[in-house]
């Protein structure tokens, strides 16, 4: 049986600073939300607000932590007591880097009061893969100096296109039948007093890619590791690291961040179809240049999100 793929998917940029929050940027926090699912990608302090602010409301269903900065997980602590606040009863779950399963330990015992839900551990390795219905979550390795981690957001292959004239001179006529192929199942005919059996496959083209997320978090560029490159290729959009421009690439490299430039190298290689720059650092009042040092290296798509910014990813045909 296969499903159809149909599900909107959007990206909410609820927070884009780097270490430091600023007026106008709050610390890491991406919340994409597929059909009714919806992820959080790092938890930066004030993430809660930004929830509110964006209108995404509360039905958290998984939380993913790149490394364990604390502009990156900070918001956690609150947004659990929101949860509980709201009369939460399914379960938590929060995926990380080594030392998640000693963060939740604090994040139960920070309360004082019973909850009504469980917070869980999950601690990921590089290639480890977290399935849900119709798409996965992957983790990749990073470059910040302390473990962290990537994610890759994939669905799963959409059928082909149906081939609604080839299944007329089959003999199938339209109406319920067409839905059973475009569903997997075979189907029967009776065909000039003959029972035909008509599969799928006559009828169906090639199966076509899911849409597909790469978020970052801190890293320095990955595009050069074989592993890595082989996972984050092809993204509908590829949410980097870039800290700084391209005037500030020493220290980028002495602090294991990117540059927009770098990110940009990043999106060319891998051949991604838009590039978002975050984690912009707050020493900068205009980020003109870090747009202009990406658009040198990558012909894309290239947007700097300012934060509650939220996109559409569309199938690609």
């Amino acid at each position: 049986m296969v499903r159809i793929a149909g599900e909107t998917l959007h990206v909410h940029f609820l927070g884009t600073a780097g270490a430091l929050p600023s007026p106008q940027r709050n610390p890491s926090s991406i919340l994409i939300r597929r059909g009714s699912d919806t992820l959080l990608f790092d938890c930066g302090e004030g993430t809660q607000q930004q929830m509110m602010r964006a209108k995404t409301g509360f039905t958290v269903d998984a939380v993913f932590i790149t490394h364990w900065h604390a502009d990156h997980f900070l918001g956690v602590f609150g947004l659990v007591e929101t949860l509980a606040f709201m009369g939460r009863t399914d379960p938590l779950p929060i995926y990380g880097p080594p030392w998640v399963n000693e963060f939740v330990d604090l994040v139960q015992k920070i309360s004082r009061h019973t909850r009504g839900f469980p917070v869980t551990g999950h601690a990921l390795e590089p290639g480890m893969v977290v399935p849900f219905n119709g798409y996965t979550v992957r983790a990749f390795a990073a470059l910040h100096g302390i473990p962290g981690l990537g994610y890759v957001m994939e669905e799963d292959e959409r059928p082909g296109r149906f081939n609604r004239e080839r299944a007329i001179a089959l003999g199938i006529p339209p109406g319920p039948l067409f839905g059973r192929l475009q569903r997997g199942e075979t189907v029967r005919i009776v065909r000039d007093g003959v029972e035909t059996e008509v599969r799928p496959v006559d009828v169906m083209g090639e199966p076509r890619p899911g849409r597909k997320i790469v978020y970052t978090g801190d890293t320095r560029p990955l595009q050069h590791l074989p592993d890595v490159a082989a996972m984050i290729r092809d993204a509908d959009l590829l949410i980097h690291d870039a800290t700084f421009d391209d005037e500030e690439a020493a220290r980028a490299q002495e602090v294991l961040h990117s540059t927009a430039g770098e990110a940009g190298e990043a999106a060319a290689a891998s051949n991604a179809r838009m590039l978002a720059l975050v984690h912009i650092s707050s020493r900068y009042t205009s980020t003109a240049n870090h747009i202009h040092d990406a658009k040198r290296q990558y012909e894309g798509d290239v947007i700097l999100p300012a934060d509650l910014t939220v996109l559409e990813i569309p199938f690609r045909s």
